[in-house]
């Protein structure tokens, strides 16, 4: 089967992790994986930190964007394996609808779109899709699954790409 085309590419700004879950003694040493297809991307582990900052762009190819984006927090172990810590996934299509509008004369920082909590996706609180400096950049925090406690917060930023047959 012929692989489909790339639509763009997806920047996802990993912000930092909120009262994360303690999988050592009193801490942990958290980094994030993202997946989308066969595509993995991790974080640096912070050591020692339950709300840690990462401040780091990970970047995927979108060819669907009917596929979900999925996330794992992990706790980097060094004499055993990794420990998990809590997973979530969020849908990208809200985004790439926003993306596809005309945004000509619409003034910095409007907002375009909400999407709420539901049963249905893992937020934690309403995400904001808006219009910063010519860019559509969705905020995001995830209430991490099968875990006790825990939130990542995000950011989505759509990169256009030439030749793609995208959005």
């Amino acid at each position: 089967m012929a692989r489909e085309q790339m639509l763009g590419m997806l920047r996802v700004r990993v912000l930092r992790g909120v009262n994360l879950a303690v999988r050592d003694f009193r801490t942990s040493d958290p980094y994030v994986v993202l997946r989308l297809g066969s595509q993995k991307l991790k974080t640096r582990v912070i050591r020692k930190d339950l709300n840690p900052e990462w401040n780091e762009d990970l970047t995927l190819t979108i060819e669907d964007p009917a596929q979900p984006v999925k996330l794992e927090v992990f706790d980097k172990d060094t004499f055993s394996f990794d420990d998990p810590m809590g997973h979530a996934e969020f849908d990208i299509q809200p985004l790439v609808e926003a993306v596809k509008m005309s945004y000509e004369g619409v003034p910095n920082n409007t907002l375009i779109h909400k999407v709420m909590p539901c049963r249905n996706n893992c937020l934690a609180d309403e995400s904001t899709i808006s219009l910063r400096n010519g860019k559509v950049v969705q905020d995001i925090i995830l209430r991490l699954k099968d875990v006790e406690c825990g939130e990542v917060e995000l950011q989505l930023e759509w990169i256009r790409v030439p030749n793609s047959r995208g959005v």
